[in-house]
């Protein structure tokens, strides 16, 4: 599954945008320098999130929505159309 997959899943378990979900991990105070377990702890926990796709959050709450290159433009389950994730809605996305 895809960095962007993940997160349209996710869009699609929480009801909430990627976007809407880094806002509320701002509010909590999580951010750079933040490690994972929090993160995910509060994800499964509000949202029933797993480890996997908490982990695709966990990488833009602390990291920002760029992903390595490496995949994009692959042929393989992980291939991304952009190194740039979409934060704003599957609906919306103008990579799709």
């Amino acid at each position: 599954m895809s960095f962007q997959a993940y997160l349209d899943t996710i869009e699609t378990k929480t009801g909430l945008t990627p976007r809407q979900l880094v806002d509320q991990a701002t509010e909590r105070g999580f951010g750079p320098g933040t490690k994972a377990g929090p993160i995910l702890e509060w994800l499964k926990n509000d949202y029933g999130l797993g480890r996997g796709h908490g982990m695709a959050l966990v990488h833009v709450i602390t990291k920002g929505p760029q992903i390595s290159s490496k995949h994009v433009g692959s042929t393989g389950s992980h291939a991304d159309a952009t190194d740039m994730l979409w934060l704003d809605g599957a609906a919306t996305n103008p990579n799709r």
